[in-house]
Formats: C-alpha cells, sequence, structure tokens
C-alpha cells in the first residue's frame, strides 16, 4: 500500500466543532442523514489541498477554522523532489504533515511539515496524493483532451508526450523566428545600410584615443612657426654662437675654477659646480637644436593638422560629443552590425532547423499514434469488462482517435470515448449520455481498468453512485472494494450496498447541544454497522436488519 491518509483533523468548519478522523487503507464508506455534514470531509480535504478558501464556511462565532491531515507511508520519490524543490522540511519516518489555517479577517496560512509554504504547493501535494470525483467531476470525462490524457496515462506516454510537447514548442519558436525577420527584413536591410556607413566612416579616421588633444597641440605650435623659429635662434645664439655666450662664459669661468683648484685643493668644489654648470648649458644648447630641428614644416603642416581637427570635428558633431563618445558609439554599432548580418546568416540556415524540427515533430507524434492506437484497444477492452461486472452485459465501449488539423501540445490526434449501454444501438460520445448513473458506472470502470497506472494513492468518491441501486449498486460497492486492494479509497454514499462492500464504515451525524447544532463522525462497529445499514435500506426494521446482515456477509465471502 502506498501513501494513505492516516488522519485528518477539522476544527471550526461549517457544523464540525473539532473532529478527527483516523481512517484506515482499503475501501472505507461514509454514511448518514443528508444534510448531515458528510460532504464537510471532503471541503476540509479539498481545502487542505489548495483549493479556495470560502470564509463563509467557518463556524459561527469562531475566529479561526483550521485543517490538518498526516499521510503515512509518503516515501515517495516525486514528493520528495517536490518537497526540496520548494526548499521545505523532508517527511520523516515516511509521515507527511500538512495543516492550513483560514481566519474570518486577515489571511490564512498553510504549513507542510511544520515549514510555512505556499498553496501552490498544496494544490501540487493533492495532484500527488489525492484524486477526487464528485458527483459533478465525471463532466470531465466529457473533454476529448481529459480522454485522451487518460489514454496517454493507459500507454504510459508521459514521457514521450512530454518529448512531443517539448518538440512542437521548438518548432513553433522556430517558425516565430522566421515570421519575425521576414517582418523586419525592410527595416532590417535600412538598418543594415545606416550601420555599415557609420561603423565605415568611423574606421576609415582610424581614430587614436587623445589625438584631438595633440593636435590642437600642434595646431597652437604651427601657428606660431614664425615667432617660434626666432626664439630658438635666439636661445640658440645666447647659450652657444654669440661671443658673450653662456657657453663662452661658463668656459672661461670652469676654467679659473680649475686654475684655483689648483692653488687650493679646499676648493674643489668650486671648480666641480662650475663643470657641472657648463655641462647644463651645453644641454641646453642641443636641447634647443633639436627642438628647432624636429619642428612641424610651418604652415604647410598646419593645414594638414586643420584638416585632420576638421574631420575630427565632424565625426563629434555626428556621434560625440566628444571624441571618445565616438569611438564608444563605433562599438556599439559594430555589434549591431554583426547581430544584423547573423541574423542574415540565420535567416539563410532557418529553414533547414524548421524542416528538421517538423522532421523530429513527425516521428514523435507518429509513435504517439501509433502507441494510441494499439492501447486504445486494450483499453477499451478492460473498460468493457468493467462494465460487465457493473451490469452492462452487453454494453459497447470503444475509443476512437480524431485526426487534427494543427497538431496541439498533445499530438496530432484527440480521442473520443464511444458508448452504448444496450445492445443494438450504436455507440456514442459519453457527452451524449443523459444518465448520471450510467456515466458514474463508466468512470468507475475506467479508474478500475487504470488502476495499474494511476499513481495517486488516494481516490475519493463523492456519491458517485447517485441513481443506481439494486444488483447493480452490489457492484459498484464490489469493484470500490477491488480498487481499495490496491489503493485507499473513501466514499461517501446513500447506497447500503456500497457501504456493505467497505472494509471500515463511518457515520456522520448531528446533535443540538447548548443550543448549537455540531457534526459528529463514528466508526460503526458490529451491532452499530448493522443498524446504520438497516437504516439506509429504509428503517431499522427487522426485515431491514436482516438484509443488513447478510449484505454484511456477503462483504465477507
Amino acid at each position: 500500500m502506498s501513501a494513505t491518509l492516516a488522519s485528518l483533523r477539522i476544527r471550526n468548519l461549517a457544523l464540525v466543532e473539532d473532529i478527527t478522523w483516523e481512517p484506515r487503507p482499503g475501501f472505507t464508506a461514509i454514511t448518514g442523514e443528508t444534510g448531515a455534514g458528510k460532504s464537510v470531509l471532503i471541503g476540509a480535504l479539498t481545502l487542505l489541498l489548495g483549493e479556495r478558501a470560502d470564509k463563509t464556511l467557518i463556524r459561527t462565532g469562531a475566529d479561526t477554522c483550521a485543517v490538518e491531515a498526516v499521510f503515512d507511508h509518503a516515501a515517495d520519490a516525486a514528493l520528495a523532489a517536490l518537497l526540496e524543490e520548494h526548499g521545505t522540511e523532508p517527511c520523516e519516518d515516511g509521515r507527511l504533515l500538512i495543516k492550513r489555517t483560514l481566519p474570518a479577517e486577515g489571511t490564512g496560512r498553510q504549513f507542510v511539515n511544520g515549514s510555512p509554504c505556499t498553496l501552490t504547493l498544496l494544490r501540487a501535494l493533492g495532484d500527488l496524493l489525492v484524486d477526487l470525483h464528485g458527483p459533478h467531476d465525471h463532466q470531465s470525462l466529457f473533454s476529448r483532451e481529459q480522454q485522451t490524457c487518460l489514454l496517454d496515462r493507459f500507454a504510459a506516454n508521459d514521457a514521450l508526450r512530454a518529448q512531443f510537447a517539448e518538440a512542437r514548442r521548438t518548432l513553433l519558436r522556430l517558425q516565430e523566428e522566421k515570421t519575425a525577420i521576414l517582418t523586419g527584413e525592410q527595416a532590417a536591410a535600412r538598418e543594415l545600410d545606416l550601420l555599415t556607413h557609420q561603423v565605415s566612416e568611423i574606421d576609415t579616421a582610424a581614430l587614436q584615443p587623445g589625438e584631438e588633444e595633440t593636435l590642437l597641440s600642434r595646431q597652437r605650435a604651427a601657428a606660431n612657426f614664425q615667432r617660434i623659429g626666432e626664439l630658438c635662434a635666439q636661445l640658440t645664439a645666447g647659450v652657444t654662437e654669440d661671443e658673450a655666450s653662456l657657453t663662452t662664459r661658463l668656459s672661461d669661468l670652469t676654467r679659473l675654477a680649475r686654475e684655483l683648484a689648483r692653488l687650493d685643493p679646499s676648493s674643489e668644489m668650486i671648480a666641480t659646480s662650475c663643470e657641472a654648470t657648463f655641462a647644463a648649458a651645453d644641454d641646453l644648447a642641443r636641447a634647443v637644436q633639436s627642438y628647432a630641428t624636429a619642428r612641424d614644416n610651418g604652415p604647410a603642416n598646419l593645414a594638414e593638422i586643420e584638416s585632420r581637427l576638421d574631420t575630427l570635428q565632424t565625426l563629434n558633431r555626428k556621434y560625440g560629443p566628444t571624441l571618445k563618445d565616438v569611438l564608444t558609439f563605433h562599438a556599439e554599432a559594430a555589434d549591431k552590425l554583426a547581430a544584423l548580418r547573423q541574423r542574415t546568416t540565420r535567416r539563410d540556415t532557418l529553414d533547414a532547423d524548421i524542416a528538421a524540427a517538423g522532421k523530429s515533430l513527425r516521428e514523435l507524434g507518429a509513435k504517439l499514434t501509433i502507441r494510441r492506437q494499439t492501447s486504445a484497444k486494450k483499453l477499451a477492452e478492460k473498460v468493457r469488462d468493467g462494465l460487465k461486472d457493473l451490469g452492462f452485459a452487453k454494453s459497447e465501449f470503444s475509443i476512437t482517435l480524431e485526426p487534427l488539423t494543427d497538431p496541439a501540445p498533445h499530438g496530432f490526434e484527440t480521442s473520443e470515448f464511444q458508448f452504448s449501454p444496450n445492445p443494438g444501438e450504436a455507440t456514442r460520445p459519453l457527452r451524449a449520455i443523459a444518465s448520471s448513473g450510467e456515466i458514474s458506472r463508466v468512470m468507475l470502470a475506467l479508474k478500475s481498468a487504470l488502476a495499474d497506472q494511476d499513481d495517486v494513492p488516494v481516490l475519493i468518491f463523492d456519491e458517485i453512485d447517485a441513481n443506481v441501486g439494486g444488483e447493480i449498486a452490489a457492484k459498484v460497492g464490489q469493484k470500490m472494494r477491488d480498487l481499495g486492494r490496491s489503493r485507499q479509497v473513501l466514499c461517501i454514499t446513500h447506497l447500503p450496498q456500497v457501504a456493505a462492500a467497505a472494509a471500515t464504515q463511518f457515520v456522520v451525524s448531528k446533535e443540538v447541544k447548548d443550543g448549537r447544532t455540531r457534526t459528529l463522525l463514528e466508526e460503526t462497529k458490529a451491532g452499530s454497522r448493522e443498524d446504520e445499514i438497516a437504516r439506509m435500506l429504509g428503517g431499522k426494521t427487522d426485515s431491514a436488519l436482516a438484509h443488513a446482515r447478510e449484505l454484511l456477509k456477503e462483504r465477507k465471502r
């Protein structure tokens, strides 16, 4: 037995003041008078597993309602992965604890294994743990999409179906990409031409960082070429060429200082200083000469410099305002240009990618179709066998596959469940069946056929056996009992034959105490179970009690 609901505690929900329910594994029946509050049990579970909260259900006079549940044997790998994904504490000793509180004012809170969690996690846990079928839930069987899901579950197509869905997303993305490229092709061509011109114009200029400042300095020098020449000539003459030049005077002074040092060695420092000053003057002379020789060729260079500055200023006006900004613009434009060129290249390769993606989709879709065709026959046969057990001795059930014009996320076809309850009548789609009793039995036959493939451990049936009676009711009960061998089955029922087939039975009742009505829940034991079955049969008469005992004996056979 996989995970089971070990306990459910409900406080201040509708007519429930405080109830703790401990259902057992296998098939459990919940019975009681109409209006006693049986549906509160189901409502509490749906609330616990993430359904929308209705604060009007909070018990009158209470500030908060709360629902808590413990699931035993909750050691499934998918469950552990889900808890880890949401950062929730793992199950300890295979026990999963879920709690949800709903205050009359403010926001409710929910917890899993003591950790606060989101409603999204509660809903995901519900999908893994509980499969609920109410009196109107069989409407989902009318959906072709749901029918296809059931067929795929039977065929173990989950992985293949996921691969197909991913392949379809890939193909659609590639087709959208191609459409976007084709739609924006003219605009892209214009942008490509503009960016090509802009990048080429800046490339041709061969800009260098700091170039503008250097040129402005050279411009000033070239504009003052004549005066600079005069100053260089005067400096050269004053340092080396005149009779009274600096080097001539320093040469004489150095000679005098050297003679002084010969006469008085203590004056050596003076001679050394004179020689150093002479050497510095000589360096000065060479520096002036080097500068005068290396400087630009006057007005001719000025025209060249001003032409280059004009180029830079034009680029600054277009892409600046500064040379640094121009270089930044160039880098960004070059990146855009590369992306556009890549886009053009992408357009040329996109058709091949689309063809490959389409081929992959067709291959996966063909595999799905073949597996569905094979499994449709097997599932239909199992459902027919199940329907025979439920009173449709000569009914007909089949599954057709209808091709789709365009591939859907689930494949190239959709399923249509066809049913005929009576011999000689043509099969019709399930949605064309008016009898809720018939559709309820079809659903039960489907659940039985899918029992081996369905991993959900807890099945809950809320009065889906409505409009069924007599011998058929006994067969419905037996079918649920069979399901209870591999699942925990909880069934709210008004049928004594179904209740008698259960391994355990709980009775929901109401009592008035101190002017307040409250719902009670109690497990039936021996005689009390006979009394409850008799009540369901019409009253605690001797014949009803005898019939109840017979039904319970039948369960033990």
